[in-house]
């Protein structure tokens, strides 16, 4: 197995129909501040100092354009684009001018085989001289993100044999949640089985269980659609509540999560496929969860 180093989940971008919409709904609802200011059709929104930790595209319908994972070295994001061209993938280097945009030193994109999840590995981001200011919540950090995939085993194969990613548990048959190695975090990382290759959902970590009883209270306040929970996951022991943004796509808050140490982790765990092993408390999703936002697989190419 590789033995690529990683630091952390970086952002998330997605396709959006309306940007101006969209990003007034994840700083005013969600609790976002603005990242770098807007280009080439980008909006850029921050829960921490980084330049951005989602970038939203304005496109003719919602999708997940790619996902970002930061290396712990350059020497490691070397390593993996060795790797990938040895597989054949045709790891494609940022431009200068794609860098400058995203306010990234260095990264590599490619094409995830199974799912077609456009992948993108930085070394070094941006940081920007004002720091996030959190207003109504207190986001701690873009937690995870979770992708439906054609080919569930084909695409967490792909991640654990080949980028090092480890697994954390397993709902039988229905979703596998992983980290990205050493991060300690339970999941960073998730593949769900599906009928289609889209987006799950997007996840914020609050730093405190009222963050998600205040959210629960203001999504109704402003009519946005709860979409399951809230609710306490058995396999992260996370307290969650997923709702729908204007395009319908799913995102999440949750507080708490088991994290793992790097050496002698304990072994991953298979709980059993039924609703029981995604709410202690017995909560059911409703049909609209996670069911928008389909991969968008011509983003290989950076800007």
């Amino acid at each position: 197995m590789p033995d690529f180093r990683f630091k952390r989940l970086a952002y998330v971008a997605l396709n959006v129909t309306d940007g101006n919409r969209s990003g007034a709904f994840l700083r005013d609802i969600v609790g976002l501040a603005d990242g770098a200011p807007a280009q080439n059709g980008a909006h850029f929104l921050r829960c921490s100092s980084d330049h951005h930790n989602i970038a939203l595209y304005t496109a003719g319908a919602p999708g997940l354009r790619r996902v970002a994972f930061e290396m712990e070295s350059e020497a490691d994001l070397e390593a993996v684009r060795k790797h990938m061209a040895g597989l054949g993938l045709a790891p494609v280097e940022g431009s200068g001018a794609g860098r400058r945009l995203l306010g990234i030193e260095r990264a590599i994109r490619f094409s995830e085989p199974a799912s077609g999840l456009t992948v993108e590995l930085l070394a070094g981001m941006a940081q920007l001289d004002t720091p996030y200011s959190r207003t109504h919540t207190r986001i701690v950090r873009l937690g995870h993100m979770v992708v439906n995939s054609t080919d569930q085993q084909g695409t967490i194969d792909f991640f654990t044999k080949q980028l090092n990613f480890r697994v954390s548990d397993v709902v039988d048959g229905l979703v596998t949640f992983m980290r990205c190695f050493p991060n300690p975090l339970h999941h960073s990382f998730g593949v769900s089985a599906s009928s289609e290759n889209r987006l799950h959902h997007v996840n914020f970590m609050v730093s405190d269980i009222d963050d998600v009883g205040r959210a629960l209270n203001r999504l109704k306040k402003n009519n946005i659609p709860i979409v399951y929970g809230p609710g306490r996951h058995p396999p992260s022991g996370s307290v969650f509540l997923y709702f729908l943004d204007p395009d319908g796509m799913t995102w999440e808050f949750s507080f708490g999560m088991e994290e793992f140490p790097e050496r002698n982790p304990r072994e991953p765990r298979v709980l059993p496929k039924s609703l029981e092993s995604f709410d202690f408390w017995g909560g059911q999703p409703e049909a609209r969860f996670a069911s928008v936002g389909p991969i968008d697989k011509r983003d290989v190419v950076p800007a």
